[in-house]
């Protein structure tokens, strides 16, 4: 099974049409982090004016975000919340197309892209209960265009569009950050050029009628630099874990969640410790927050989150 990706009646959002139970491979099973908890309660993570980052008092706390938490909500980023939902509509539409349109954008299993859900390593996996589109946007001539849905048609403009002006939101977001940890305006953008990295990955979550044992999402951490999640305006699902529990993440309408991921250990020398990273430039922490991601019983969800990794070879 290692390395083969699911066959389509495998697919969650095929297995919740059909009105089936899930099968045992979707079952969380007891780990370090617990079983899965229906109703953890709501924490609020940092929130964060990007409008503000100038300000010394917005800086300190996003210094404080990043060194306690790895993660914050950031709101002021000056993305228009017609492209927001845009985009989420996009995404929306392509997951309600039929079975033999989404196949034409099918999940490779050789380097990832595509339409899909988990790719198989072992037998003893947990599948997530998640649909997922992942594309590489930039590089430009690193995508594959042939993966991108046709269907809506203004999915790939919508879609680049976003991740345009999302890119100098990061930008700004860099800067700060290292502004914030008294380190060089640039320490953090000069990785993170015109070759830099971002993928996009649509995950749709369907209804599931056994929230106590699947999760959309497994618990995990992000093998980016940075990750931005839009999450659904009205499906909350995101948890964070800290303190030996997890926690819900409210949604904000229009804000984008910042989580910081496992490039950070490789490249700005951060050390693991009891399931974290931190990072030590000039004695700061920064730490690259566990998550995962709930399934609802009558309702469906997509999330959108962009990954942000260091520049392409």
């Amino acid at each position: 099974m290692a390395g083969l990706v699911l066959p389509l009646e495998g697919v969650s959002q095929e297995i919740a049409i059909n009105g089936d139970n899930p099968p045992q491979e979707f079952f969380v099973k007891e780990s370090a982090f617990g079983s899965v908890d229906i109703s953890p309660p709501t924490i609020p993570i940092p929130v964060i004016d990007a409008s503000m980052l100038s300000s010394e008092g917005e800086l300190e706390k996003l210094r404080s975000a990043l060194t306690t938490w790895g993660c914050f909500q950031a709101i002021g980023h000056g993305i228009p919340s017609s492209l927001l939902d845009k985009v989420s509509e996009v995404g929306k539409e392509f997951f309600s197309l039929p079975m033999e349109e989404k196949r034409k954008c099918l999940l490779s299993a050789c380097d990832g892209e595509g339409f899909g859900s988990d790719v198989v390593v072992s037998q003893e996996q947990v599948l997530d209960w998640c649909n997922r589109l992942f594309l590489m946007v930039f590089p430009d001539d690193q995508r594959i265009l042939n993966l991108w849905p046709e269907n809506p048609n203004d999915f790939g403009e919508t879609l680049i569009e976003y991740t345009m002006k999302l890119r100098s939101v990061m930008d700004a977001v860099f800067e700060a950050i290292a502004k914030s940890l008294r380190l060089e305006d640039d320490v953090f953008l000069k990785h993170f050029g015109e070759k830099a990295v971002m993928q996009a990955r649509f995950n749709f979550y369907p209804p599931c009628p056994r929230t106590d044992k699947v999760l959309g999402l497994k618990p995990h951490s992000d093998k980016s630099c940075i990750t931005v999640l839009l999450q659904d305006k009205e499906v909350e699902g995101l948890q964070v874990f800290g303190d030996n529990q997890w926690s819900r993440v409210p949604t904000i309408p229009d804000a984008l969640i910042f989580n910081l991921g496992d490039q950070m250990e490789v490249r700005f020398q951060v050390h693991v410790t009891k399931g974290h990273k931190k990072c030590y430039p000039e004695k700061n922490f920064l730490w690259s927050e566990l998550t995962n991601c709930s399934v609802e019983k009558i309702r469906k969800k997509i999330f959108l989150a962009k990954f942000h990794n260091l520049n392409a070879c």
